[in-house]
């Protein structure tokens, strides 16, 4: 019987980082580099980000301002600007500049995405829905950002307010249970259970 090719859908492994804790680097002060500073600090205000542009928009400037931790360099990218960094992102508009820091960053194994050119990415910045503590990452696996836009829009405005409450109290309650991993997994479980729409 010979093999099958068939498609797995989505492929991507999802993870959130800790940008307070990683250095990342944005080549690109114009409107891609603002879109990917404001995604950043709306969701990491404690992210530490070093941008560099020979011309840097006065939005990305009132966001210096606000954010200690972004850092912008009013200049050319130069290869040494990917020492010690642990993700870059390439967010301008000139094609062969985004593909030379792909290129080094590559060389130097950094991860690296590339603003607009999915094959290009190491990694994709997906669309977030943010309510308290729980966040909910939306990817179209590249294929339509306004899609995933929609999606957060939809789910933002299902989910309740006060989900960090609920969130609060299973922390609570999981804290003060006894017993093994796997119990307390079956416990948390059987309590959550209630979350879920019973079929008719």
């Amino acid at each position: 019987m010979e093999n099958e090719t068939r498609s797995e859908g989505n492929l991507l492994f999802p993870v959130f980082f800790r940008l307070d804790k990683l250095q990342l680097l944005i080549v690109g002060g114009g409107a891609v580099g603002l879109e990917k500073v404001e995604a950043i600090f709306r969701n990491s205000g404690n992210a530490r980000v070093t941008l560099v542009a020979p011309e840097i928009r006065e939005e990305i400037k009132t966001l210096a301002a606000q954010f200690p931790a972004l850092v912008l360099q009013q200049k050319t990218y130069e290869t040494s600007d990917l020492e010690n960094k642990d993700l870059v992102i390439a967010a301008t508009s000139l094609h062969d500049l985004n593909a030379q820091v792909q290129q080094e960053a590559k060389a130097r194994k950094i991860l690296c995405n590339v603003a607009d050119t999915p094959e290009s990415c190491d990694f994709y910045m997906c669309s977030v829905v943010k309510k308290g503590d729980l966040k909910i990452a939306i990817s179209t696996n590249g294929k339509s950002p306004t899609f995933a836009k929609r999606m957060r829009e939809m789910l933002e405005a299902i989910l309740p307010e006060g989900i960090d409450a609920v969130l609060d109290n299973l922390t609570k309650i999981r804290e003060k249970l006894k017993g093994d991993f796997e119990y307390k997994v079956k416990k948390l479980d059987e309590i959550t259970s209630v979350m879920k729409e019973k079929e008719e």
